[in-house]
């Protein structure tokens, strides 16, 4: 199918979606959300996809934020239906059953920055600069950067970024906890595609159990969450997959799981 506003590529194991729009440095516009739903249910329904890497074209910019030029004519009902859109379109990333890295290898603001929040992983180049400049706008965070924000650094520090609008740089970002990694620019894609061909590596219905039991299990009430933990756990004993981890362990060999 040929993209508009995005590309597909998918090797092997590895499926990577960029953002492509880096004239306007890859914001993100209706038509984007709209190519995004389709490309992340096909990843999501592809068996041989365990992987997922989203990264923007061009060297200045993962995604700039949104698309100001359709925020001119925009009623507060459609306003609202578009953030609900997007919002959704983030819950399902966050959701996906396999792991999802952001490679931010650029300016990662407003619903970039949301989007690089609902990935599992976010792996930064050492020029990336990242924020919620909303409030330069007159208007707020609305998908996500209120909320993902302030679960992954903190109210407080949530709070000073969202208030002031203020842009920080990679190396910040990580020390609040917003990035796992900052690589120099040039590295990027390199330790990105290292960190996915090692959870590729990993038993699918695993990793899939693990994602829930951290995102279910984070809101819930610590008893309720571990017992919640305790039945996914018990899972994966039913599976193929830990019968050959346990039994390539014990036989010093690499694991080959299959996914079942």
């Amino acid at each position: 199918m040929g993209w508009q506003t995005l590309e597909l590529r998918i090797e092997q194991s590895l499926a990577t979606i960029t953002l492509n729009r880096p004239k306007a440095l890859n914001a993100i516009n209706l038509a984007m959300v709209g190519e995004l739903e389709q490309v992340v249910r096909q990843v999501r329904d592809d068996p041989d996809v365990r992987v997922v890497v989203i990264t923007g074209a061009g060297e200045k910019a993962f995604a700039a934020g949104a698309d100001i030029t359709e925020f001119k004519a925009m009623s507060p009902i459609d306003a609202w239906m578009f953030v609900q859109r997007l919002q959704r379109l983030f819950l399902e990333i966050e959701r996906l059953p396999k792991p999802v890295i952001a490679a931010v290898n650029g300016y990662a603001l407003g619903g970039g920055c949301e989007l690089m929040m609902a990935c599992d992983i976010a792996y930064a180049a050492d020029t990336a600069m990242i924020g919620q400049p909303e409030i330069n706008l007159g208007i707020i965070p609305g998908a996500g950067g209120t909320q993902r924000l302030a679960r992954l650094i903190g109210k407080q520090r949530a709070k000073a970024l969202v208030l002031t609008g203020e842009m920080i740089g990679a190396q910040e970002a990580w020390g609040l906890g917003l990035l796992n990694k900052v690589v120099p620019a040039d590295h990027l894609m390199v330790e990105v595609r290292k960190l996915a061909g090692k959870l590729a590596g990993n038993a699918p219905v695993a990793v899939k159990a693990a994602k829930e039991a951290i995102e279910d299990g984070y809101d819930m009430a610590l008893e309720r969450a571990l017992a919640h933990e305790a039945q996914l756990f018990a899972l994966c004993f039913a599976t193929e997959d830990k019968t050959e981890g346990v039994n390539a362990f014990l036989e010093k060999r690499p694991p080959m799981f299959k996914g079942k």
